[in-house]
Formats: structure tokens, sequence, C-alpha cells
């Protein structure tokens, strides 16, 4: 459920609701040391600011063109590999970069899972092992990978849910990876990025689908 505090009046960013529940106590603690310990409370009502803008989520422009795949997240790519018969594209999120993943391309979310792992840095080679949220549409998969100090990943789909490009699924606190198992029809000669581009959720084309003639 969606909600607006009256704080949220006075940020010059929008912010995923979970923002409000994690600030809440640093904002407290901030505004009561304030009067008798001023620099911790400004410490504290600082953290609860930077807090809510790591999770800040800004409205996106989809290009149009239903055959394109887009970027899950907003970063720099760090993987490009070959999974089997089709391609993996990774996309590593830093502390600075907008947290809110979206759809690469449209449809129906057949099975969101859960794994356990470690928590290895996101950019690091072994953290496909790390703890992920897969979310499976199908014809492709979407996998949110949790770094060294993330340990919250938020989906906000369920299985069943219909899902068109661009559309925000869910969003992870604290730095971490996604990528996309692009459909079997996407070779490497329709890729449209690769390691080290930067890269914007929901706008960024990664991809190109090939036309049925």
């Amino acid at each position: 459920m969606s909600r607006t505090p009256p704080l949220s009046r006075l940020l010059p960013f929008p912010v995923v609701d979970a923002a409000w529940d994690l600030a809440l106590v640093p904002a407290l603690a901030g505004a009561v040391a304030l009067p008798v310990l001023p620099p911790v409370g400004v410490a504290l009502v600082a953290l609860a600011f930077g807090i809510l803008w790591f999770h800040r989520d800004p409205e996106r422009d989809p290009p149009t063109g239903g055959e394109t795949v887009l970027s899950p997240a907003d970063g720099t790519v760090s993987v490009v590999r070959g999974e089997g018969s089709r391609l993996r594209v990774g996309v590593f999120m830093n502390v600075t970069d907008v947290h809110v993943n979206r759809a690469p391309l449209a449809g129906e979310v057949r099975e969101v899972r859960h794994r356990p792992g470690a928590n290895r840095p996101a950019f690091d080679k072994e953290s496909d092992r790390n703890e992920q949220v897969a979310i499976d549409c199908g014809e492709y998969e979407l996998l949110v990978i949790a770094g060294w100090f993330a340990r919250r990943i938020h989906p906000s789909v369920e299985a069943g849910d219909r899902v068109e490009r661009g559309d925000r699924v869910g969003h992870v606190s604290f730095g971490s990876r996604a990528d996309v198992v692009l459909p079997a029809d996407v070779t490497r000669d329709d890729l449209l990025v690769a390691e080290g581009d930067s890269v914007r959720a929901g706008e960024t084309i990664i991809a190109e689908r090939p036309r049925d003639d």
C-alpha cells in the first residue's frame, strides 16, 4: 500500500514506501538528540535523509517498441555471458544509483523465488552464489542479487501478475546486482551494451529482439 507521510511534501524526490520505515528510527533519535547533543542530532537527521535519498524512486519514460529489451536497473553493466543457450546481462548497482528494478520486457510473472546464499560484494565473480530473488516471467528471468551489505530484496510482484516493459517490479536496499537472462531468440549480435556501459532502468535498451518477417 502506498503511503504519503507529511514529510514527503518536503522531499525534492519521490521514494519507495519502505524507505519511511528505515528512516524513522534515525529521524526520531536525531530529533531527540538535537537539543542536547546537536552534532549527534544533526548526524542522525542526515542519516535519515541519506536513507530516503538512497531509496528515491524517479519516474521513467520507457522507449516505444515492444521488441526491445530494457535495462532492469540503474548502474554499470558488469556481466555479459552465455548461460546454456541463453545470454545473461548483469547490472551492478552502486550505492549512488537508484535501486528500483524494472521489467525489461512485458510478460506474466510465473514465479517469484527466494534463494538464500552468501553475501559477497555484488561486483565479485563469486556473487552469483549470493542471496537472490528470481522473478520468472517464462521467456525471460530477472534475478536480483544481494551484495555484501544488501540484505533486503523487496519484490513488488507475485505469481500471476502482468507486467509491462519498464514497470516497477521491486527494489533492493544498499548495493547489489540485477541480472536478466534474456529470451532464447536474443543472440550476441542483438546486444546493444557491453561490460562497463552505464545504463538506466526502464530506459536504456540493452538488446533488440529479432523481428518475425
